[in-house]
């Protein structure tokens, strides 16, 4: 039984899915250590929820508010918030998301799977926002389905919505052999709290998404949809059920065959060039909601 645990805490640690997600606060001092601009921190509580987030940019520009995926932490986007230029054009907030890092909900840092959930909560962070103004919602990989439910239920906060990574299709989503060895006893009892709450993401992701998938002919904001062809974590197939759903949509569909899951890293440049064009060109630009 030992050996069977340790060879999958071993592939747990080499695979794609659970690599290097989490920063300890001695890696975050050392990262910011000889920055010139570091994040400014809040969190936003009301009766069930604790949301951290990280800032950057003045609260009087248009917000861009940054989902993560599972796992994550507000920290997986920190080359974005750390973008001088995107800085000039946003209010960038990056969310912990309830049951990662630093959010709670009710209390307890406890898996949240309800994709309608986490929005609400993420919605909070707009409160930080004195624009007055629409923005953009960026979600990755997991994230990627809640911004969308982001960008359905307030459309009077964003004009575009960006989807990196996203896992999106029901029928796509991706086990790993392990997967049926860590939701039970005792092997998640040995497993840090941040893959856990994953895992319980995991597992209740497809009859998540099957809600959503009723849901997406109410997008009405234009959305960018970016995938890569070397994906292991996500299938690259996500991308035509974001086609067939958002079809008739104002929606831009890019394709990236050689680049794999961390689109915000790997193709930061085009991130960017995304998020600079769209601020550039909306109608809200200049003006309030």
């Amino acid at each position: 039984m030992r050996l069977s645990i340790l060879s999958i805490l071993i592939a747990l640690a080499g695979s794609g899915c659970f690599s290097r997600f989490v920063m300890s606060d001695r890696e975050l001092r050392e990262y910011y250590r000889n920055k010139s601009a570091k994040p400014t921190y809040f969190t936003v509580r009301n009766d069930s929820v604790k949301l951290f987030c990280a800032t950057a940019g003045n609260d009087t520009l248009p917000p861009l508010l940054l989902v993560h995926g599972a796992p994550g932490a507000w920290y997986g986007s920190r080359n974005v918030l750390d973008d001088t230029l995107l800085q000039q054009h946003y209010h960038i907030i990056a969310v912990d998301r309830l049951g990662y890092n630093m959010s709670r909900f009710k209390g307890k840092r406890r898996a949240v799977t309800s994709i309608t959930t986490q929005a609400v909560a993420i919605h909070e962070a707009l409160r930080l926002n004195k624009s007055r103004k629409k923005g953009i919602v960026m979600g990755s990989s997991f994230g990627g389905p809640i911004a969308a439910k982001l960008a359905i239920m307030y459309p009077e906060d964003f004009y575009h919505v960006v989807m990196l990574a996203a896992a999106i299709d029901p029928k796509k989503e991706k086990f790993w052999w392990f997967h049926r060895y860590i939701v039970q006893a005792p092997l998640k009892w040995c497993l840090p709290r941040f893959i856990n709450n994953a895992t319980d993401e995991k597992m209740s992701h497809v009859k998540e998404l099957e809600k959503l998938q009723l849901e997406w002919s109410n997008l009405n904001i234009p959305a960018t949809v970016v995938q890569g062809g070397a994906d292991d974590i996500v299938d690259p197939a996500n991308l035509d059920f974001a086609r067939e759903q958002l079809k008739g949509k104002k929606a831009d569909f890019i394709f990236l065959p050689t680049v794999k899951h961390m689109i915000r890293w790997e193709r930061a440049d085009l991130v960017k060039e995304i998020l600079l064009t769209h601020v550039m060109n909306s109608p809200m630009a200049d003006g309030t909601k």
